[in-house]
């Protein structure tokens, strides 16, 4: 069962490396993306994949997974009310169908980024005993 938890932990955190990757690469598609009241432009994009990267690598290597995941999970929070939720209302359907998809994905990973806190907590604590 501990291979398979590591597994699922890797599994977890490599699509946040590569989004953190793709921040870099396509800055211009992430720009049309934010809403117009997000300040920093490109700047907050690049911020944002550096943050992305550096969680998935904490992740990863198994070094302050707690902090890396409550992070994640306030990142995925900003991401929902900040850029999902506006993009609900948008006139153009296809916009907020995707919005939707967008907004369902990110709760989940939310979820699991939350799961994983709590459980690697829960571990340390149990190993003590």
């Amino acid at each position: 069962m501990k291979k398979l938890a590591i597994i699922g932990r890797i599994l977890f955190a490599l699509p946040f490396g590569i989004l953190g990757l793709n921040h870099f690469l396509m800055t211009d598609v992430f720009l049309g993306m934010m809403s117009s009241f997000i300040p920093g432009g490109a700047y907050t994009i690049l911020v944002t994949g550096a943050l992305l990267i550096a969680a998935s690598i904490s992740i990863i290597l198994n070094k302050y997974i707690k902090i890396a995941c409550f992070g994640l999970a306030g990142l995925l929070f900003i991401f929902i009310v900040s850029i999902h939720i506006p993009g609900l209302v948008s006139l153009d359907p296809k916009i907020a169908q995707f919005a939707l998809i967008e907004l369902l994905k990110d709760t989940g990973l939310m979820g699991g980024a939350l799961m994983i806190a709590i459980y690697y907590d829960c571990i340390k604590i149990e190993n003590k005993h």
